[in-house]
Parts: C-alpha cells; sequence; structure tokens
C-alpha cells in the first residue's frame, strides 16, 4: 500500500476544486479501485505467468504461449489505467499551486475559483476520454471472461499445445467487478462534466462601457447653458 499513498494524496487535493460528484468520484476511485487493486488484484494476478501451464516440454514455448494468451498482463493494465486516469488530476494540482503561488495569484477564493474552473473542466474531459479509451480497450484485449483452456499453434511450438489459465473464475469475476467500476466511474464524470457546463459563468457581451448620460462629468466645470434654452426660460 505504501506505493499508493502519493497517488492517494495527490487525488485528495483535487477534491478542494470539484464539486459534489466530483468527490463521488474520487471516493469511487480510492475505494473501489486504488484500494481494491492494491489489496486483492496483486493476490489475483501474482501468479498469472507461473502458474500458466502448457502440456509440452518445448523450449521457449510456453512464454510465446502466454505472450499470445495475454499480450499486457491484466494487473498492469489496470496499473496504467490508474496512472493514466489520475494524470489530469495531478496536472491540474501542479498547476493550482503554481498559479497560487505567483505574485498576486492568490487573489479571493472565488476569483481564484473562476480563474482555474477552464483548467479543471478540461482535466474532466481528458479524463473521460481515458476512462472510454481504457474501457474499450479492456473489452477488446480480455473481453469479459478468463478462459481455462488457452489453444496456442505459435512457433516454436512443434503441434498444437494446450495451455491452462490459473483461477479463471475468480479473473473472471474480478474483470467483471473492474467494468462496472468503469462504467460508474465513466458516469459520474459525464455528470460532473454537465454540472460544470451548467454553473459555468455566461460570456460577458459587449466590450465597452455605456456613454455616460447628460450630466457633468465629477471634476469638470459645468457646460454655460446654449442661447435656446435661455430663451425659453425667458418665456412666460
Amino acid at each position: 500500500m505504501g506505493e499508493w499513498g502519493f497517488l492517494s494524496s495527490l487525488l485528495d487535493a483535487v477534491q478542494e476544486h470539484s464539486p459534489m460528484v466530483g468527490r463521488f468520484w474520487l471516493v469511487v476511485m480510492l475505494l473501489f479501485r486504488i484500494l481494491v487493486l492494491a489489496t486483492v488484484g496483486s493476490d489475483v494476478f501474482e501468479d498469472e505467468q507461473e502458474e500458466f501451464v502448457c502440456n509440452t516440454q518445448q523450449p521457449g514455448c510456453k512464454p510465446v504461449c502466454y505472450d499470445a494468451a495475454f499480450p499486457i498482463s491484466h494487473y498492469r493494465f489496470l496499473v496504467f489505467h490508474i496512472v493514466v486516469l489520475s494524470a489530469p488530476a495531478a496536472l491540474f494540482v501542479i498547476f493550482a499551486v503554481h498559479q497560487a503561488a505567483k505574485p498576486g495569484g492568490g487573489g479571493g477564493h472565488d476569483q481564484r475559483a473562476r480563474r482555474l474552473q477552464p483548467f479543471y473542466v478540461g482535466s474532466v474531459v481528458a479524463r473521460i476520454a481515458a476512462e472510454l479509451g481504457f474501457l474499450l480497450g479492456q473489452a477488446l484485449l480480455y473481453g469479459f471472461r478468463v478462459q481455462p483452456l488457452f489453444v496456442c499453434r505459435r512457433r516454436p511450438c512443434p503441434h498444437r499445445v494446450d495451455c491452462f489459465v490459473s483461477r479463471p473464475t475468480e479473473k473472471t469475476v474480478f474483470i467483471h467487478f473492474y467494468f462496472v467500476v468503469g462504467l460508474v466511474s465513466a458516469l459520474l464524470s459525464l455528470a460532473e462534466l454537465a454540472h460544470l457546463l451548467r454553473k459555468s459563468p455566461p460570456p460577458r457581451t459587449g466590450c465597452c462601457p455605456r456613454p455616460q448620460e447628460r450630466g457633468t462629468a465629477p471634476g469638470q466645470p459645468a457646460e454655460p447653458p446654449s442661447a435656446n434654452s435661455a430663451r425659453g426660460d425667458l418665456t412666460v
């Protein structure tokens, strides 16, 4: 769990700028992804390659068949997924800290929040793109079921080789759980983006101040009355 501490603290710093739905996403990320992967996922997939058994003694056949069955290890794929999802939030926190440290960059809380909101919206958009991309990649690479038997016909295997995967049912349940959590996370991110776009301030219209009404500007002498107005005042 020690290697996840820095990432968890970095994500926790994002909640200062997040609405309520964004904090729900943070809870899902910390509890159902980082915590589950660090405690359960490592035990499920740690013996993935050692327990991958093939019915041949041909040198080099087993590594080739394992590479064909799992182009990317499940565990490494999920860890990389979490790192990519956390990257936009981490970049936003670094940018926010940099802006606050600049001379005169602090300002009021509301002013600083309005200045940072476009960058936070950009980080949410990048998070949604990464989420959907990894969900699609997981479906294409592994599907939704880990088969207990993998038939390998790659060289240097001399013939058809049957290879057996360890704990296929447990891995299938874990993949289903993680895919559902990914869908929930994507929906929360979409809801957060809709909330941010709806609550964003409307753009300012016009670029110039309204002309001053007839009257005397402060600090200027009063304009003498015209002849017409003087005649009108004298008319009975």
